[in-house]
C-alpha cells in the first residue's frame, strides 16, 4: 500500500514538473541576440569597411593582361595540371 502511494506522489510530482517546465521560457534572450555573433565575425574579418566608397581605380594591371590572367585561371579548373610523381621528387633524373 505504501509503495502505491509513493508511486502516485512521484507521478504527480513529475507531472507538475513537466507542466511548470512548459511555462518556463528563455527564448526572449535568445531572440534578442540572434545573429549577433555572425555580424561580429563579419565585422572582424572586414579589412576596410569603407572600401566601397573609394572611387579611385586600381592601377598596375592593364585590361589585356588582366583578361589573360583570368582566362588562365578559369582554364586551370577545366584542364588541371598533370599529377606529379611524389616518389621521384628530389631524385636525380636519368636520361
Amino acid at each position: 500500500m505504501k509503495t502505491i502511494q509513493t508511486l502516485i506522489r512521484a507521478s504527480l510530482c513529475a507531472a507538475a514538473s513537466l507542466t511548470l517546465a512548459g511555462c518556463l521560457t528563455s527564448t526572449p534572450h535568445w531572440d534578442e541576440t540572434f545573429g549577433s555573433s555572425v555580424s561580429q565575425l563579419k565585422e572582424m574579418q572586414t579589412l576596410n569597411p569603407n572600401a566601397g566608397m573609394n572611387t579611385d581605380p586600381v592601377a598596375g594591371v592593364d585590361g589585356s593582361t588582366a583578361h589573360a590572367i583570368q582566362k588562365n585561371y578559369a582554364k586551370s579548373f577545366t584542364t588541371p595540371p598533370p599529377p606529379i610523381n611524389v616518389f621521384a621528387v628530389g631524385l636525380p633524373v636519368s636520361n
